[in-house]
């Protein structure tokens, strides 16, 4: 049987629904105790299930990632996980495949990522990139975070650099930068 195949069911993405949050929600808080992704709450999770794409295999959810839109200028991509124990199998690729059409399909000119795992990234075209290059990103999710003064993860980007960003820098932003 090939990787793709349990039971004679492939791997496959699909468009996640509401019942599907509490499984989207148990994969990401899996990783996001040691940091590896944002925490997100069942309630946020179910309120931007819309952004979800939901990875099967052998009719199980195994994998998720959703895609952020800003505006035409940028999206990112985020919250993509594959269950440690199907990792290898090209689920992570079907993920970001399927989360660049949703981009594709909206018109956006550039999707963003930020990851300690570049080099997964980099074999599907993404490139390094300044975090300043992304204010959007910055201003929406950084400023919250606590590992904002020492960041560990590498942003990426594939498409155009955004020339413009549409959300304002939040309130209490120069405070943080002191």
């Amino acid at each position: 049987m090939s990787r793709g195949a349990s039971n004679g069911r492939p791997m496959r993405t699909r468009e996640a629904i509401l019942p599907d949050a509490e499984q989207v929600h148990v994969l990401i808080a899996a990783y996001s105790g040691d940091g590896t992704l944002l925490p997100r709450s069942l309630a946020e999770i179910c309120e931007n299930i819309r952004d979800f794409v939901v990875l099967e295999y052998g009719g199980r959810i195994i994998g998720c990632g959703a895609l952020h839109l800003y505006g035409p200028h940028l999206a990112e991509i985020r919250s993509i996980t594959v269950d440690p124990k199907r990792q290898s199998g090209g689920g992570g690729k079907r993920l970001v495949k399927a989360l660049l059409s949703q981009a594709e399909k909206h018109n956006v000119t550039c999707v963003c990522l930020f990851t300690r795992i570049p080099e997964f990234f980099s074999r599907m075209g993404f490139t390094i990139a300044s975090h300043q290059d992304l204010p959007d990103k910055i201003h929406k999710d950084c400023y919250k975070c606590p590992r904002l003064h020492y960041c560990d993860e590498v942003a990426m980007i594939r498409g155009d650099v955004p020339r413009f960003a549409i959300l304002p820098a939040p309130i209490n932003w120069l405070k943080i930068e002191a």
